[in-house]
């Protein structure tokens, strides 16, 4: 009876760990732009094949993912992706030393830390070289500031993605064509009883490691304008026109 029982409660584990990963997108995954599109149990991303970086990643933060134990980072290419249209480690040597930028996650490995597919957020299709003052700054307090959020029951779903506006520099040891982001765009959302808030935020590779993450926000539409996406292609009209056009969603929740 005792083994029995012990077969069903880790079964129940087993199921609730399967059905904590079954939705990456909220009212779906973004359109605009064609290209591989990668479906992870934690993360779903688009990947482009010129850039050689994701044209957006989505995922889902709760409380069951985050707070895992101290994860490594050992960079690989994504087994998914055919070698021509993603980079390899080797193309980010240096790159701290001679463009001062960082190997930035777009899906946070520290957000699925206590899942057993953490280590997929080191493939680097999830990675672009992020300016380090960018990447230690306000990119990664407002990843703090979401998985904040989750702590508190809400599940969380974020879609964020790469800017191409203006010229930033190249990976000085990559062998094949790249174009790394002049910035990025992060949308952070939350349905509640089909209640939609959203907050979405743009933050460019020259901002300063100093500066506030609050003080980027700007409407889900200038988002989907910059970055040529629709983000929720799915959400209904009647809620679109509620979130897309305004900011302050989720600030507050945000610690803003």
């Amino acid at each position: 009876m005792k083994k029995y029982f012990s077969f069903i409660f880790a079964l129940g584990i087993i199921l609730f760990s399967q059905s904590s990963f079954a939705g990456n997108c909220v009212y779906g995954c973004p359109s605009g732009k064609s290209g591989q599109i990668i479906n992870r149990p934690i993360y779903t991303l688009q990947n482009n094949a010129t850039t050689k970086f994701a044209d957006w990643t989505a995922y889902q933060v709760t409380q069951v993912t985050i707070d895992g134990p101290s994860r490594s980072r050992t960079w690989r290419s994504d087994p998914s992706i055919s070698a021509s249209k993603t980079l390899e480690p080797a193309d980010y040597n240096d790159a701290h030393a001679g463009i001062n930028t960082d190997r930035g996650h777009q899906v946070p490995l520290a957000s699925f830390s206590n899942t057993a597919y953490w280590s997929q957020t080191n493939y680097l299709s999830n990675i672009t070289p992020q300016s380090s003052n960018l990447n230690q700054g306000a990119w990664v307090d407002l990843e703090v500031a979401v998985r904040d959020l989750a702590r508190t029951g809400q599940d969380v779903y974020v879609v964020t993605g790469p800017l191409y506006e203006w010229y930033f520099n190249e990976l000085p040891r990559a062998d094949e064509y790249h174009r790394i982001p002049s910035g990025y765009f992060k949308v952070v959302i939350t349905v509640n009883n089909g209640w939609v808030e959203a907050s979405a935020f743009i933050m460019e590779q020259n901002l300063s490691r100093y500066a506030n993450f609050c003080s980027r926000e700007v409407t889900v539409d200038e988002v989907e304008q910059r970055a040529e996406l629709n983000i929720m292609p799915s959400l209904p009209g009647y809620k679109e026109s509620a979130v897309e056009g305004r900011t302050g969603g989720l600030t507050s929740s945000l610690g803003c």
